[in-house]
Parts: C-alpha cells; sequence; structure tokens
C-alpha cells in the first residue's frame, strides 16, 4: 500500500483514506506489530476477526465482501441505540458544523449542566448529583472515592461480591471478584457471596465500624444472574443501620437493558447512595460515563471550597462538549422512544423462545436465563463433547480450565455467524454463557429469526459443530 510522503527526517504515516482502505491481512499485521500480536492470535484462534466491517446501522453490520450480518451482541452493552443511530449522528454533526467548543477548564458547559439535570430527573429519589468521566471503571472508582471521602477516611474496608466484574484498571480490577493477574490495588477489599444477605453481614460484622462501602450490581451481565429484591432491600436496611455507603454499579444494564430503565427501578422506592453508569449512556459513540450520588453524600464528601476539586473535577477533559452532547441525545432518546419497553418486547420473543430450546436441546444447553434484551444460554455439552475438545485441542490452550466451555460455546456462535449471518458472544468473565443481548433498536421478529437459527443449530449436535468448528477456525492457528 502506498505510503503518505512526509520529511525525510520523519516516518511515512497512513492517512484515514489509507487506514479505510486496509485489508484484513495488514490490519492484522499492523495489530502483531503495534498493538498485540497475542490479541490476534486469540481473536482468530476462536473464529472472530477474520473479516472487516465497512458500514453499520441499526442492528446490522455490513461486511467488507458485502454480507449483511444481524448483530445481536449490542455492542456488549454500548449499543442500545444500535449502530449510528440517526439522532446520535445528527447531534454530533451538528456539534461539529456550529463549532462549538469542545473543553476548556475556565469555562462551564451548558452540555454537562443539562446532563447532570437530565440525570437527576430520570433516577429515584435524591440521586441528584453527577460526576461524568471516561469509562465504566473510572465511575466505579469515583463512587468508591466518593464513599471514602465520605467517610472522611476514618473507615478503610470495602465489600464487593465474589463474582463481581467492576473494570480492568487497578482499582476497579481489585474490586472484581472473578479472577485476573494479581496487580496491586486500593486496600481493603473483602468478599461476600453475591445474592447471600448472611455473607455480606458476616463480613461487615468482620470489619465493625470499619467498612465505609458496600459495590453490587443489581443484574450481573457476565454471569446473568441478579439479586432478589429482597437481597437489594435487606443490603440498603443494612448500610442505613451501619452508615454504608451502598453503590449499585449499573455500567452494562443501564438505559432500559433488562425491562426498566436502570434494573435497580423494577423496586419502587429502593435507592442505593451511588449508581454507576456507561456503555450505552454514550449512544454508541462516546466513551462517557457517570456517578451519580445522593445529595446528601456527595455534599458531605466534596461540597465546600477545600475539596471542590478533590473529584477530579478540574481534570483537562471534564466536560468535554461532544461526549456531552452526545450522551445528552442518546439520554432524550432511550426515554421518548420508550427503551425499557423496547426490551421487554424483545424478552417477550426470546424468554419463552430460549426455555424451549433448553427442553428441546438438554444434551446441548444446561439453562438460560436473562431478562428484557439480555439472555445467557449456558451450553453443557456433557462429558463426551468435553472429551473429544480435550482429543482434539492442544495442551498450551487446553490448559485454561474453562477452555473446553468456551471452545463447545465458541462452536455455536461460529455456526450462528456463518451459516446464518447472526453475530452472538460469550461472556469472558464467569461461566462463559452465550449471549444474546441484542440493541433495542432489534426489531422482534428478529429476535425471533436468531430464536429460531440457535435451534436449527443445536439440531445439527454437538459434536459435528465442534470438529467442524476446531478444523476450520483453530486448526489452521495451531
Amino acid at each position: 500500500m502506498r505510503r503518505t510522503a512526509s520529511p525525510p527526517w520523519e516516518k511515512p504515516v497512513y492517512t484515514l483514506d489509507e487506514a479505510e482502505n486496509l485489508q484484513v491481512g495488514e490490519v492484522h499485521d499492523l495489530y502483531r506489530r503495534y498493538v498485540n500480536k497475542s490479541q490476534v492470535s486469540l481473536m482468530t484462534s476462536f473464529g472472530f476477526g477474520r473479516e472487516l466491517v465497512s458500514s453499520a446501522e441499526g442492528a446490522y453490520l455490513t461486511l467488507s465482501d458485502g454480507r449483511r450480518i444481524l448483530d445481536m451482541t449490542g455492542g456488549v452493552g454500548v449499543l442500545n441505540h444500535g449502530h449510528n443511530h440517526p439522532r446520535i449522528l445528527a447531534a454530533r454533526e451538528r456539534f461539529a458544523r456550529e463549532r462549538r467548543m469542545e473543553v476548556h477548564k475556565t469555562y462551564f458547559s451548558p452540555y454537562l449542566a443539562a446532563l447532570g439535570h437530565n440525570l437527576a430527573e430520570v433516577l429515584p429519589g435524591d440521586l441528584n448529583m453527577s460526576f461524568l468521566p471516561n469509562s465504566g471503571a473510572e465511575a466505579v472508582e469515583g463512587a468508591v472515592k466518593l464513599a471514602y471521602k465520605y467517610h472522611k477516611g476514618r473507615r478503610s474496608t470495602v465489600l464487593r461480591a465474589d463474582c463481581a466484574f467492576h473494570g480492568k484498571l487497578l482499582g476497579s480490577g481489585g474490586l472484581t471478584g472473578q479472577a485476573q493477574f494479581g496487580f496491586p490495588t486500593i486496600p481493603g477489599i473483602d468478599t461476600f457471596r453475591y445474592g447471600d444477605l448472611g455473607s455480606v453481614k458476616r463480613a461487615v460484622a468482620a470489619h465493625p465500624d470499619d467498612v465505609y462501602a458496600i459495590l453490587i450490581e443489581p443484574f450481573s451481565a457476565s454471569t446473568i444472574q441478579w439479586c432478589s429484591e429482597e437481597f437489594l432491600r435487606g443490603l440498603r436496611e443494612l448500610c442505613d443501620r451501619e452508615k454504608i455507603v451502598l453503590i449499585f454499579d449499573e455500567i452494562y444494564t443501564g438505559w432500559g437493558k433488562t425491562g426498566t430503565l436502570f434494573h435497580f427501578m423494577r423496586y419502587p422506592d429502593l435507592v442505593p447512595d451511588v449508581l454507576t453508569t456507561s456503555k450505552s449512556f454514550g449512544g454508541g459513540k462516546s466513551s462517557i460515563s457517570a456517578l451519580v450520588a445522593r445529595e446528601g453524600v456527595f455534599r458531605k464528601a466534596y461540597d465546600n471550597l477545600g475539596d471542590a476539586l478533590l473529584q477530579s473535577t478540574s481534570t483537562t477533559y471534564y466536560g468535554f462538549g461532544e461526549e456531552c452532547a452526545t450522551a445528552l441525545e442518546a439520554v432524550n432518546i432511550a426515554v421518548e422512544d420508550d427503551y425499557p419497553a423496547r426490551a421487554r418486547a424483545l424478552g417477550a420473543v426470546l424468554e419463552p423462545g430460549l426455555e424451549r430450546i433448553a427442553k428441546e436441546h438438554p444434551e446441548a444447553v444446561g439453562r438460560v436465563a436473562g431478562a428484557g434484551a439480555l439472555w445467557g444460554v449456558f451450553v453443557d455439552g456433557g462429558p463426551r463433547v468435553l472429551d473429544l475438545v480435550a482429543k482434539l485441542a492442544p495442551g498450551g490452550m487446553a490448559r485454561d480450565p474453562r477452555f473446553r466451555t468456551k471452545l463447545v460455546t465458541c462452536a455455536v456462535i461460529n455456526a450462528l455467524y456463518q451459516d446464518h449471518g447472526i453475530y452472538a458472544y460469550y461472556t469472558l468473565n464467569g461461566l462463559n454463557p452465550l449471549i444474546i443481548g441484542p440493541s433495542l433498536v432489534t426489531d422482534p421478529a428478529e429476535a425471533e429469526r436468531t430464536v429460531d437459527a440457535l435451534g436449527e443449530v443445536l439440531d445439527r449436535g454437538l459434536s459435528p459443530l465442534v470438529a467442524r468448528f476446531i478444523k476450520q477456525k483453530v486448526g489452521s492457528q495451531w
């Protein structure tokens, strides 16, 4: 490929036009050289990353060869609005066309101000005070930091669930219960069993008058399980009694995904002290997140001249104009188009359809679980299929204790993609279920097509699917 001419003392660089015309092999090579060689090996070994997407709209991807793919991944929580929602595009184009100011440390942002107001209006109780970082992991860390400051540093323990997933930064990685590399993290983290109120009470009792925050996902998107109303209300009562800051992480499940605007809002008058959100908050175009705190909690922590900047509101990019403008429009769309109702309509198709498939294929599906537009299919091939994987897979990759389940699940995902033009995924965390989590612009008829296609795939039997997948997708990489 031609490279852009440049002064003799500089290396040539790609233009935007040249980047858009790179072929998949060239992209793989550049990733290997400049991003992560092992990422290429991992993605292509499991059947992904072998094609490039030329465009995307709504619930569909168009590949560079013209093939149209129904995207039932929902962008792993990012794309509630689908790909390139016209109102989101229009808002961003308008911002650029009118040359609005992006960011400046000494001017207030009208977009941030309006977005803070809108968050307070759609959330219950006195969840009124917002801070807007870039990513979900930052929002989680900001929420925990707020709780620590609320107690003026006099308490030193934070509790999180055993199956929690809150991010991969040093702080949020430590707050994640699932196994990761042992990076250093914030001190004082202890664990309770997800959904077990007795376990939480025992953890609190083990640290008398020392727990400053409890962090919980009301719906765990990485494991497809959720807390009961009794458990969440019990947490609220415990936190009130012990003066502990209660944090709900709804990074993935916010903005309608499970059938209510946020999952916890299905329970009347239940309000956390801090709520975190990200992913679809940016309308599929902006990397933006929020932590929203109850007014009393926030004001005690930061609302004084000495501490007003401790929340990092003085960071250079805070109030980033286009990101806030995009989120402003994304919230309006979710409310005006009633995304919770759209999720419920998708769930009305997915729930009975997937349950029927589980009954028809007990040898392949252990169980299904979910709510609204977020469902997990736990593929369970049994000893015979898993032994086949063990024989065909090389020792290096098979040392992963979850490798067999991952590979069998990928074989099903590959058949959906290759034979039916439907894109699903499996969670990298937890028990690795196959996820059907469509965007909320997806038509229920497309959800029905996905269920029918999954049934046809499983009708073929897992052993042939696995053998084909290893031969076509994995074998060439080993």
